[in-house]
Formats: C-alpha cells, structure tokens, sequence
C-alpha cells in the first residue's frame, strides 16, 4: 500500500509538472572508438577488424551496439520519456554504425534521426549527432575544418566541427556545434595550441551570430580533451560558470561548478577530468524566456557503467583493457542539460 502511495505521488507531481513546462533534453557521449568491422582501404581502421590487434569482430561490435544503446535510451527519460531531442556524439567510424545503433531494440521507435558528414581525421573519426524528429528539426548543416600544423610545418588532421542548426520544440532557433578537440597527446601545454585552434572555429561563427542577434541560442558540446577552467574553453570560447557573469552574446558553462568538486566524466592516472562538455549561450538563461531556457545539468551514471575491479575500480568502463574486450560502454561518461519551456496558458 505504502508503494502504491509512493507511486501515485510520483506520477501526480510529473503530471502538474508537465502541465506547466515543456521539458527538452540536449546531450552529449563520447562512444569509444565505435567502428564497424569491415576494412575500408580508405581509413585507418585495422584495429577493428577480426584481423586487427583488438580481434574486432561481430560478437563485440554486436555487444557495443547494445550497451550503448541501453546508456542512449536512458539519458534524460526522468525530464522527458523519450529521452533526448539530440545528443551530440564522438568517436564514429561513419554513418552506417549510427544507422546500426538507432536501429537497436531500445532506441529504434524514437526514430532518430542522423546528422554526418565524413571527415578527414588521421584516426579516422567523426563526429555526429543524432536527434528525435519529434522533438528537432534540422534546417541546416555544415562541417567546419580545423586547420592544424605540426612542428615541422606539415598539416595533420583532426575532427571537424559539425554545425547543426534546427528548430527545437517547434519554436526555438538553435545553433549547435558538435566537437571534439585534438587530444594531449605530447603533453597538456605542449598540445594547447592545438585545442585552442579547434576552438577558435566553432568561436568565429558564433562571434558572427551574436553580431546579428546576442540573444542566439547556441549549443556547444563535445570532448574537448580539456576541463571547463582551461583556456581553450574559458578564455578562446570565453565560458564562463556563474551565470551572473554572463553577458549578452556570452556563453556559459554549467561544468565549472562540477569540475570545482572534482566530478569529471573521464578518470587517468586516478585523477579526474570533464571533457564532455555542454555550454549554452545567454539566449538559454535570460529570463522572462518564451522559449527553452537552461535548467539543469547533469552527468550520467549508473553502477553498470562503472568498473568494479581491476585497475580502472571506478572509472567508466571502458571497451577494452589493452587489448582485451572487456565488455564495457565506454571510457567517459555522457552529460546532459534539462531545458524547459512554460507551457503557453
């Protein structure tokens, strides 16, 4: 009786909620390394292969496909039932393995949509993003190239930056940039540059956004291989974490206050980072707002994400410990951010 009660409590307080808010969830996950198992002789893929040095065959790509959908299908459903609007991704080989995991058991009646456009990066990785039609509509598309140079003056090359723009919920114009940023391969300074290259891409649109109209809603989201206090994201993006501080064509960053105490969404050398990253623009958080505005941020966690033994006890559990399938979803954890919009009376 006492939990029928409890119940009934519960599902009449998510009912006068939903009376009086339009919830819109937006996210971001990092996959791991999501490749399919065929060698194409165009990209550097033969790793992940039944051939390759990670034996990468049916079984484990089958496995991968699941778990990560088990994450997806979860990610914001206490906000809204069907989960996400869109979710921004990293780490994809191309686009028939997005085409795989939104056809999986839990995910495939919400009938995501994909957003890719093939990339040049030297790992041979994309970024993408998926998203429910019932909840975005994309107006426009565009990958944006990431100019880097070696010491020795040679290109070499990384993600693109993917620009989405749509409609969310039928009335908010929304900007969305899909990163992820060179890693600290060589060491933190010693690869700044480089990040701060990545994030002058995305930054250079959205200057000339704001120009037109400071009140744009933007999205910025990714790995970006450095934490919400790095210059990349504070000083070249110029995020900032207390919203007070946020001026018009300014962005903020909800991250900032989680990095402070040590939350992160990836673990090395037990220490962790925040990576993953959502930061809004001050269009989400000036209020009286008649659209969507920023109301929570959240990391995604649960037990069966989480290395119980070994030497990664408590990271995220990732595919592979070296080069032994492992069985785990991936080595971040994915964020997200709770959007609300007042019911019209």
């Amino acid at each position: 009786m006492k939990k029928l009660l409890i119940s009934l409590l519960i599902i009449t307080a998510h009912n006068a909620f939903a009376q009086k808010y339009n919830p819109a969830v937006v996210a971001f996950y990092n996959l791991e390394n999501l490749f399919d198992t065929i060698d194409d002789p165009l990209k550097n893929d033969d790793d992940f292969t039944p051939a390759g040095s990670y034996n990468y065959n049916s079984y484990i790509y089958t496995d991968k496909l699941g778990k990560l959908s088990d994450v997806l299908s979860q990610i914001g459903t206490e906000a809204n039932p069907d989960g996400f609007a869109f979710v921004g991704v990293a780490e994809i080989e191309n686009r028939k393995v997005l085409e795989d995991l939104v056809a999986q058991p839990k995910l495939k009646d919400r009938n995501l949509k994909i957003v890719h456009i093939d990339g040049p990066d030297e790992r041979s990785i994309d970024c993408a993003l998926l998203y429910n039609p019932k909840y975005f509509k994309v107006k426009h598309t565009k990958s944006l190239f990431v100019k880097l140079d070696s010491e020795d003056s040679k290109p070499y090359y990384t993600r693109d930056v993917l620009w989405v723009t749509g409609i969310l919920g039928g009335k908010d114009t929304v900007h969305i940039f899909v990163n992820h940023w060179p890693s600290r391969r060589g060491g933190e300074e010693a690869s700044a540059p480089a990040r701060a290259a990545a994030a002058s891409v995305p930054r250079k649109i959205i200057d000339s956004l704001m120009a037109i109209n400071p009140h744009t809603k933007v999205v910025l989201m990714g790995d970006l291989n450095d934490d919400p206090v790095s210059p990349s994201v504070a000083q070249v993006i110029g995020a900032k974490g207390d919203k007070s501080e946020v001026k018009e064509g300014g962005m903020f960053n909800p991250w900032v206050s989680f990095y402070e105490q040590g939350i992160g969404t990836l673990a090395y050398n037990d220490s962790w980072n925040l990576f993953d990253q959502i930061v809004l623009s001050y269009g989400f958080l000036e209020k009286p707002n008649t659209g969507f505005y920023y109301n929570e941020a959240k990391i995604f966690t649960r037990q069966y994400m989480v290395s119980q033994t070994g030497k990664f006890k408590g990271y995220p559990k990732r595919t592979f410990s070296g080069n032994n399938y492992i069985g785990g979803y991936s080595d971040h954890f994915p964020t997200y951010c709770i959007m609300l919009r007042e019911v019209a009376k």
